[in-house]
């Protein structure tokens, strides 16, 4: 799909130079309020689907779902976070927002998920982790970091989805995976375009601005090297057909599994951590 073709697309674009600005009109479309969420996707592609509660430490955290579904006829681990659609939901899932218990849930999970050799499926779309005071009183910074150390050496295929807004370490805390893909008007970024502006320039009202220099697209993130993969989209974004969506979608998670499971545990392992080693880096030793 054609910048252009975005902008045609998405009638909430305020007028200006914000309407002409791709990374602002990929942010924008990023946030559709009809785009398919992580359930949604997760409720087209995978079948038996048996959720997993609580984290046996604090609570069951809303604003996360995990549990065990059938991918093809295999068994696997789907974890993903919810938004919720109507402002009652919304304020019940905390905006898709999890505390340090919907992490610790997650990787409860996956660690089941290792334990009985069933890969494991992440869907991400969220803003950021919760960061009010209760959830940093709960550990959000140490359940954060231990998933990402987790993540790091689970010995079971993982495979990371970027459906949405892929925002600062409570996305990541879900995408240190084997493969990480990105859907075509996702956007993957350390902070939101409105907090980037108001700390930089001290105008919130400076977003696109923000949003085309923190290079969030899917084109620029997997021109760094952040995702493995760019998920196709139907014309003018998921939200004009999401059951074509969940079909691409469907047909990269198929293929990409079957590359992983090819490998042996170690040979995963061993290229995960090199892979998020390699991230970034613009010098090498000669």
């Amino acid at each position: 799909m054609t910048d252009q073709a975005a902008a045609a697309n998405l009638d909430q674009i305020p007028a200006g130079a914000e309407s002409t600005n791709p990374a602002w009109i990929k942010t924008q479309l990023a946030r559709h309020p009809q785009r398919p969420y992580p359930m949604d996707f997760i409720e087209r592609i995978f079948t038996d689907f048996s959720e997993i509660h609580g984290d046996r430490a604090f609570g069951d955290d809303l604003a996360m779902v995990c549990g065990l579904a059938r991918f093809h006829g295999e068994e696997v681990m789907v974890i993903g976070n919810l938004k919720g659609r109507g402002t009652k939901e919304k304020v019940r899932r905390n905006f898709g927002m999890p505390n340090p218990e919907g992490y610790r849930k997650a990787l409860r999970a996956m660690k089941i998920a290792e334990k009985f050799r069933r890969p494991v499926f992440t869907f991400i779309d969220l803003t950021a982790a919760h960061p009010g005071i209760t959830a940093e009183e709960r550990g959000q910074a140490e359940a954060i970091a231990r998933n990402l150390r987790e993540m790091a050496r689970l010995r079971v295929a993982t495979i990371a989805t970027i459906t949405g807004e892929g925002g600062s370490g409570g996305a990541l805390a879900l995408a240190v995976a084997d493969r990480v893909l990105m859907m075509e008007n996702a956007i993957y970024s350390v902070i939101p375009p409105e907090a980037c502006g108001s700390i930089i320039w001290r105008d919130a009202g400076k977003r696109a601005q923000a949003a085309a220099a923190l290079k969030i697209t899917s084109e620029d993130v997997s021109r760094l090297g952040c995702v493995d993969d760019v998920v196709p989209e139907p014309s003018g974004g998921a939200h004009n057909d999401p059951v074509a969506a969940a079909a691409l979608l469907d047909e990269k998670l198929a293929w990409h599994l079957s590359e992983l499971q090819a490998l042996t545990a170690e040979e995963r392992v061993a290229r995960r951590l090199t892979k998020f080693r390699e991230i970034a880096r613009f010098y090498k030793n000669v």
